[in-house]
């Protein structure tokens, strides 16, 4: 499959970039020329064969001379986000992309809310998410010339998700984050948005997508019936950071098969 090159030259940062929606977007915006950074927390293997399919989609679509590097971070640790952002433009003349993709979720109870888990997923999905467009912000209006923040969020960001109120909470707050960071710096050129995936097979998900029954327990409540994949994901984020998505800025893009439909409707048992 060819691939147009929207990206060719432009430098993106993709936070959580060692599996999941995180490692496919990284491979889609080296294949659209991208120079990317992968930043990772867990096992470094894991982050270094992202790193190696960054390369071989590179050099497969004509881009051989990008940059492309993995970068550690915990995105809940201030200090190591400052850290990351360092090591980046030390090694970059600049940075054109940041993708806030990290991310977590533990279900609770929650009348028996773990509150250091809470707080921990907090960190990460929200205040991570914060503190990265911070330092990506002050680039881009040091540096001038616009830049794009593009945040992973969720069909939850409007659909409730009982058993897991801090998940919940994380995303829901994700589109005051991108529409109030939107209108902020519209102004200088500089655009915000975000992607709600739906049911998409990653690792996050292994429970139920490797087993068969509640694989199609999930699918029933899918408009479009079936899973989505990390491409097809990652190929919205991919449309969002080029000029394609030029005049787009707020907004969040919900790419979930129809989830957010409200499916349950299709039959009109309520009228």
């Amino acid at each position: 499959m060819s691939f147009p090159s929207r990206l060719a030259g432009r430098h993106a940062l993709v936070t959580g970039a060692s599996q999941g929606i995180g490692r496919a977007v990284a491979v889609r915006f080296a294949q659209e020329g991208a120079h990317v950074a992968i930043n990772f927390v867990g096992p470094r293997s894991d982050a270094e064969e992202t790193l190696a399919r960054v390369k071989e989609a590179s050099a497969e679509h004509g881009h051989d001379a990008r940059d492309h590097f993995v970068v550690h971070a915990d995105i809940a640790v201030e200090a190591e986000i400052a850290t990351m952002f360092e090591t980046v433009l030390a090694r970059w003349p600049r940075l054109d992309c940041l993708v806030n993709n990290a991310g977590i979720q533990q279900g609770s109870p929650s009348e028996a809310l773990d509150v250091e888990a809470y707080r921990r997923i907090l960190d990460v999905n929200l205040t991570g998410a914060v503190l990265c467009a911070k330092q990506a912000l002050a680039h881009f209006v040091a540096r001038g010339g616009g830049g794009t923040i593009i945040n992973c969020s969720s069909v939850h960001q409007i659909i409730p998700k009982p058993g897991y109120l801090a998940y919940s909470l994380s995303k829901g707050a994700m589109a005051n984050l991108t529409r109030t960071l939107a209108l902020e710096f519209a102004g200088r050129g500089i655009r915000v948005n975000a992607v709600g995936p739906g049911a998409i097979e990653t690792p996050l998900n292994a429970a139920w997508t490797g087993d068969e029954a509640k694989r199609a327990i999930v699918e029933s409540h899918i408009p479009l019936g079936r899973v989505g994949t990390v491409e097809e994901i990652a190929a919205v984020f991919a449309f969002l950071a080029s000029d394609d998505a030029s005049y787009i800025t707020g907004q969040t893009i919900y790419a979930c098969g129809g989830i957010t439909l409200f499916g349950e409707f299709r039959d009109n048992w309520a009228s």
